[in-house]
Protein backbone atom coordinates (compact mmCIF):
# COMPACT_ATOMS: atom_id res chain seq x y z
CA UNK A 1 0.00 0.00 0.00
CA UNK A 2 2.78 2.42 0.90
CA UNK A 3 4.42 2.03 -2.52
CA UNK A 4 1.08 2.59 -4.29
CA UNK A 5 0.38 5.79 -2.35
CA UNK A 6 3.93 7.06 -2.87
CA UNK A 7 3.85 6.25 -6.61
CA UNK A 8 0.51 8.04 -6.99
CA UNK A 9 1.91 11.07 -5.17
CA UNK A 10 5.08 11.12 -7.29
CA UNK A 11 2.95 10.92 -10.45
CA UNK A 12 0.97 13.93 -9.23
CA UNK A 13 4.18 15.85 -8.66
CA UNK A 14 5.51 15.05 -12.13
CA UNK A 15 2.21 16.02 -13.76
CA UNK A 16 2.38 19.40 -12.04
CA UNK A 17 6.12 20.17 -12.08
CA UNK A 18 7.85 17.89 -14.60
CA UNK A 19 10.48 15.20 -14.17
CA UNK A 20 11.76 14.74 -10.62
CA UNK A 21 15.39 14.19 -9.71
CA UNK A 22 16.08 11.51 -7.11
CA UNK A 23 18.79 12.54 -4.65
CA UNK A 24 21.66 10.12 -3.96
CA UNK A 25 21.87 7.80 -0.95
CA UNK A 26 18.15 7.97 -0.15
CA UNK A 27 14.96 6.21 -1.22
CA UNK A 28 12.74 9.15 -0.24
CA UNK A 29 14.48 12.40 -1.24
CA UNK A 30 13.64 14.21 -4.48
CA UNK A 31 14.39 17.55 -6.11
CA UNK A 32 12.04 19.62 -8.26
CA UNK A 33 13.63 21.80 -10.92
CA UNK A 34 17.17 23.08 -10.50
CA UNK A 35 17.23 23.23 -6.69
CA UNK A 36 13.80 24.93 -6.72
CA UNK A 37 12.59 22.62 -3.94
CA UNK A 38 13.68 19.46 -2.13
CA UNK A 39 11.03 17.10 -0.84
CA UNK A 40 11.36 14.25 1.66
CA UNK A 41 8.46 11.77 1.39
CA UNK A 42 7.26 9.66 4.33
CA UNK A 43 4.26 7.29 4.58
CA UNK A 44 2.38 5.61 7.43
CA UNK A 45 -0.80 3.68 7.96
CA UNK A 46 -3.36 5.11 10.36
CA UNK A 47 -3.09 3.22 13.64
CA UNK A 48 -5.14 3.11 16.85
CA UNK A 49 -6.19 6.42 18.42
CA UNK A 50 -6.15 7.87 14.90
CA UNK A 51 -2.36 8.27 14.80
CA UNK A 52 0.25 7.77 12.10
CA UNK A 53 3.92 7.03 12.88
CA UNK A 54 7.00 8.10 10.92
CA UNK A 55 10.76 7.82 11.13
CA UNK A 56 12.85 10.71 9.79
CA UNK A 57 16.42 9.67 9.05
CA UNK A 58 19.02 12.07 10.38
CA UNK A 59 21.13 11.54 7.25
CA UNK A 60 18.16 12.43 5.04
CA UNK A 61 17.36 15.59 6.99
CA UNK A 62 20.98 16.71 6.54
CA UNK A 63 20.35 16.83 2.78
CA UNK A 64 17.51 19.31 3.32
CA UNK A 65 19.64 21.84 5.18
CA UNK A 66 20.28 25.09 3.30
CA UNK A 67 17.66 24.36 0.62
CA UNK A 68 14.02 25.30 0.10
CA UNK A 69 12.80 21.99 1.55
CA UNK A 70 9.61 20.24 2.59
CA UNK A 71 8.86 17.03 4.47
CA UNK A 72 5.78 15.42 2.94
CA UNK A 73 3.68 13.13 5.14
CA UNK A 74 1.36 10.64 3.44
CA UNK A 75 -1.21 8.30 5.01
CA UNK A 76 -4.12 6.09 3.99
CA UNK A 77 -7.29 7.72 2.62
CA UNK A 78 -5.99 11.25 3.06
CA UNK A 79 -7.74 14.11 1.33
CA UNK A 80 -4.53 16.10 0.89
CA UNK A 81 -0.90 15.56 1.95
CA UNK A 82 0.82 17.45 4.73
CA UNK A 83 3.79 19.55 3.55
CA UNK A 84 5.96 20.53 6.51
CA UNK A 85 8.48 23.35 5.84
CA UNK A 86 11.82 21.98 7.04
CA UNK A 87 13.24 25.41 7.87
CA UNK A 88 10.57 25.89 10.54
CA UNK A 89 11.60 22.70 12.35
CA UNK A 90 15.32 22.47 11.60
CA UNK A 91 16.36 23.96 14.96
CA UNK A 92 14.16 21.46 16.78
CA UNK A 93 15.82 18.46 15.16
CA UNK A 94 19.24 20.01 15.75
CA UNK A 95 18.50 20.26 19.47
CA UNK A 96 17.43 16.66 20.05
CA UNK A 97 19.10 13.33 19.36
CA UNK A 98 17.77 10.67 16.99
CA UNK A 99 16.91 7.21 18.27
CA UNK A 100 19.50 4.43 18.20
CA UNK A 101 18.50 3.56 14.61
CA UNK A 102 19.42 7.08 13.43
CA UNK A 103 15.81 8.23 13.02
CA UNK A 104 13.75 10.92 14.68
CA UNK A 105 10.40 9.47 15.74
CA UNK A 106 7.39 11.63 14.92
CA UNK A 107 3.64 11.11 14.96
CA UNK A 108 0.62 12.79 13.46
CA UNK A 109 -2.57 13.02 15.51
CA UNK A 110 -5.46 13.15 13.06
CA UNK A 111 -7.94 14.96 15.29
CA UNK A 112 -11.14 16.30 13.80
CA UNK A 113 -10.37 19.85 14.98
CA UNK A 114 -6.61 20.16 14.60
CA UNK A 115 -3.90 18.14 12.88
CA UNK A 116 -0.95 17.86 15.27
CA UNK A 117 2.66 16.84 14.83
CA UNK A 118 4.40 15.25 17.81
CA UNK A 119 8.20 15.11 17.80
CA UNK A 120 9.56 12.69 20.40
CA UNK A 121 11.60 14.46 23.11
CA UNK A 122 10.49 17.87 21.84
CA UNK A 123 6.75 18.56 21.85
CA UNK A 124 3.56 19.05 19.87
CA UNK A 125 2.85 21.48 17.05
CA UNK A 126 -0.32 22.50 15.25
CA UNK A 127 0.34 21.88 11.53
CA UNK A 128 -3.06 22.70 10.01
CA UNK A 129 -1.54 25.54 7.97
CA UNK A 130 0.59 23.12 5.96
CA UNK A 131 -2.16 20.87 4.61
CA UNK A 132 -2.86 20.74 0.90
CA UNK A 133 -1.46 21.46 -2.53
CA UNK A 134 -2.11 25.19 -2.31
CA UNK A 135 0.44 25.52 0.47
CA UNK A 136 2.91 23.35 -1.45
CA UNK A 137 2.61 25.52 -4.54
CA UNK A 138 3.23 28.64 -2.49
CA UNK A 139 6.70 27.30 -1.62
CA UNK A 140 7.82 28.16 -5.15
CA UNK A 141 7.13 31.80 -4.34
CA UNK A 142 8.35 32.13 -0.78
CA UNK A 143 7.32 35.78 -0.64
CA UNK A 144 3.75 34.51 -0.32
CA UNK A 145 4.73 33.06 3.04
CA UNK A 146 7.35 35.45 4.35
CA UNK A 147 5.81 38.79 3.39
CA UNK A 148 3.26 38.84 6.19
CA UNK A 149 2.20 41.79 8.34
CA UNK A 150 3.32 42.20 11.94
CA UNK A 151 0.33 40.87 13.86
CA UNK A 152 -0.85 42.31 17.15
CA UNK A 153 -2.18 40.27 20.07
CA UNK A 154 -5.75 41.33 19.27
CA UNK A 155 -5.44 40.47 15.57
CA UNK A 156 -4.31 36.94 16.43
CA UNK A 157 -7.23 36.60 18.85
CA UNK A 158 -9.53 37.69 16.04
CA UNK A 159 -8.06 35.20 13.56
CA UNK A 160 -8.17 32.26 16.00
CA UNK A 161 -11.77 33.11 16.92
CA UNK A 162 -12.73 33.25 13.26
CA UNK A 163 -11.10 29.88 12.51
CA UNK A 164 -13.14 28.36 15.33
CA UNK A 165 -16.31 29.91 13.98
CA UNK A 166 -15.64 28.48 10.50
CA UNK A 167 -15.13 25.07 12.13
CA UNK A 168 -18.52 25.29 13.78
CA UNK A 169 -17.59 26.11 17.38
CA UNK A 170 -19.00 28.59 19.86
CA UNK A 171 -16.34 31.18 20.70
CA UNK A 172 -15.33 32.70 24.04
CA UNK A 173 -13.01 35.70 24.18
CA UNK A 174 -12.58 37.65 27.47
CA UNK A 175 -15.12 40.43 27.73
CA UNK A 176 -12.48 43.12 28.16
CA UNK A 177 -10.75 42.06 24.93
CA UNK A 178 -13.77 42.08 22.63
CA UNK A 179 -13.70 45.81 21.87
CA UNK A 180 -10.08 45.39 20.66
CA UNK A 181 -10.82 42.67 18.08
CA UNK A 182 -9.80 43.74 14.57
CA UNK A 183 -12.57 43.30 12.01
CA UNK A 184 -10.21 44.42 9.25
CA UNK A 185 -8.62 40.96 9.26
CA UNK A 186 -11.78 38.81 9.43
CA UNK A 187 -15.53 39.03 9.09
CA UNK A 188 -17.22 40.09 12.31
CA UNK A 189 -18.43 37.27 14.55
CA UNK A 190 -20.18 37.03 17.90
CA UNK A 191 -18.88 35.45 21.09
CA UNK A 192 -20.92 33.66 23.73
CA UNK A 193 -21.76 35.96 26.64
CA UNK A 194 -21.16 33.52 29.49
CA UNK A 195 -19.14 30.41 30.13
CA UNK A 196 -21.13 27.28 31.08
CA UNK A 197 -21.95 26.88 34.77
CA UNK A 198 -20.18 23.52 34.92
CA UNK A 199 -16.90 25.48 35.00
CA UNK A 200 -17.75 27.64 38.01
CA UNK A 201 -14.97 26.02 40.07
CA UNK A 202 -12.35 27.09 37.50
CA UNK A 203 -14.10 30.23 36.27
CA UNK A 204 -11.30 32.50 37.47
CA UNK A 205 -8.82 30.53 35.33
CA UNK A 206 -10.62 29.99 32.04
CA UNK A 207 -12.42 33.32 31.77
CA UNK A 208 -9.05 34.99 31.08
CA UNK A 209 -7.92 32.52 28.40
CA UNK A 210 -7.48 34.48 25.16
CA UNK A 211 -9.67 32.27 22.94
CA UNK A 212 -11.78 29.20 23.76
CA UNK A 213 -13.61 26.95 21.32
CA UNK A 214 -16.65 25.10 22.69
CA UNK A 215 -18.60 22.47 20.80
CA UNK A 216 -21.63 24.20 19.32
CA UNK A 217 -24.55 24.48 21.70
CA UNK A 218 -22.83 22.47 24.45
CA UNK A 219 -20.66 23.11 27.50
CA UNK A 220 -17.80 20.96 26.17
CA UNK A 221 -14.42 22.69 25.87
CA UNK A 222 -12.67 21.71 22.63
CA UNK A 223 -9.62 23.99 22.46
CA UNK A 224 -8.02 26.80 24.46
CA UNK A 225 -5.52 29.28 23.03
CA UNK A 226 -3.17 31.61 24.89
CA UNK A 227 -1.61 34.32 22.72
CA UNK A 228 1.77 35.10 24.24
CA UNK A 229 2.67 38.27 22.36
CA UNK A 230 4.92 39.86 24.97
CA UNK A 231 3.93 38.05 28.19
CA UNK A 232 5.99 35.09 29.43
CA UNK A 233 5.07 31.78 27.81
CA UNK A 234 5.42 30.20 31.23
CA UNK A 235 2.39 32.11 32.55
CA UNK A 236 0.13 30.68 29.83
CA UNK A 237 1.41 27.17 30.52
CA UNK A 238 0.74 27.58 34.24
CA UNK A 239 -2.86 28.61 33.55
CA UNK A 240 -3.32 25.57 31.32
CA UNK A 241 -1.65 23.36 33.91
CA UNK A 242 -3.92 24.59 36.70
CA UNK A 243 -7.00 23.78 34.64
CA UNK A 244 -5.56 20.39 33.66
CA UNK A 245 -4.87 19.50 37.31
CA UNK A 246 -8.14 20.82 38.75
CA UNK A 247 -10.35 19.27 36.05
CA UNK A 248 -8.36 16.28 34.71
CA UNK A 249 -11.47 14.72 33.16
CA UNK A 250 -11.56 17.62 30.67
CA UNK A 251 -9.50 16.80 27.60
CA UNK A 252 -9.40 20.00 25.51
CA UNK A 253 -6.47 20.85 23.28
CA UNK A 254 -4.24 23.58 24.71
CA UNK A 255 -2.28 25.85 22.34
CA UNK A 256 0.39 28.46 23.02
CA UNK A 257 0.33 30.96 20.14
CA UNK A 258 3.35 33.17 19.54
CA UNK A 259 5.92 34.27 16.96
CA UNK A 260 8.56 31.93 15.56
CA UNK A 261 11.32 33.44 17.71
CA UNK A 262 9.67 31.96 20.81
CA UNK A 263 9.25 28.38 19.56
CA UNK A 264 12.42 27.12 21.22
CA UNK A 265 11.46 28.91 24.45
CA UNK A 266 8.15 27.02 24.39
CA UNK A 267 9.99 23.72 23.95
CA UNK A 268 12.27 24.43 26.90
CA UNK A 269 9.31 25.38 29.09
CA UNK A 270 6.92 22.56 28.14
CA UNK A 271 9.69 20.02 28.80
CA UNK A 272 10.10 21.20 32.39
CA UNK A 273 9.55 18.37 34.93
CA UNK A 274 6.36 19.98 36.29
CA UNK A 275 4.59 19.84 32.92
CA UNK A 276 5.89 16.36 32.15
CA UNK A 277 4.68 15.14 35.54
CA UNK A 278 1.21 16.67 35.16
CA UNK A 279 0.84 15.36 31.60
CA UNK A 280 0.29 18.84 30.10
CA UNK A 281 3.09 18.13 27.63
CA UNK A 282 0.80 15.54 25.99
CA UNK A 283 -2.06 18.01 25.51
CA UNK A 284 -0.37 21.30 24.61
CA UNK A 285 0.97 22.37 21.22
CA UNK A 286 2.71 25.43 19.76
CA UNK A 287 1.24 27.54 16.97
CA UNK A 288 3.08 30.33 15.16
CA UNK A 289 1.46 33.61 14.09
CA UNK A 290 2.16 33.00 10.41
CA UNK A 291 0.62 29.56 10.67
CA UNK A 292 -2.50 31.02 12.28
CA UNK A 293 -2.80 33.35 9.29
CA UNK A 294 -2.32 30.54 6.74
CA UNK A 295 -4.76 28.34 8.67
CA UNK A 296 -7.30 31.15 8.58
CA UNK A 297 -6.82 31.64 4.82
CA UNK A 298 -7.25 27.92 4.19
CA UNK A 299 -10.28 27.56 6.46
CA UNK A 300 -12.07 30.66 5.17
CA UNK A 301 -11.48 29.57 1.57
CA UNK A 302 -12.90 26.09 2.23
CA UNK A 303 -15.98 27.66 3.76
CA UNK A 304 -16.51 30.00 0.80
CA UNK A 305 -16.71 27.15 -1.72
Amino acid sequence: MSNQIKILFLNQLEEKYGKLKKLPNSLSLYEIGNNALRIYIRYSKIHGRNQSFYGLKDEDLKQLEGFNSIICFLWDNQKEPLFLPFEDYEDIFNNINPASDGQFKVQLYHNTDQLELYVANAGRFNVEAFLGWEYFESRFNKSLINDLPEFSHSQIQTLVGSIGLYKGFDIWIPTNDRSKLDWNVTKKFSCINELPQRYDTVQNIIKEVDVIWLKKGTSELSALFEVEHSTPIYSGLLRFNDLHLIEPQLKPKFSIVSNDLRKMLFLRQINRPTFKSSGLIDHCNFLEYKDVFNWYLRTSKLNSI
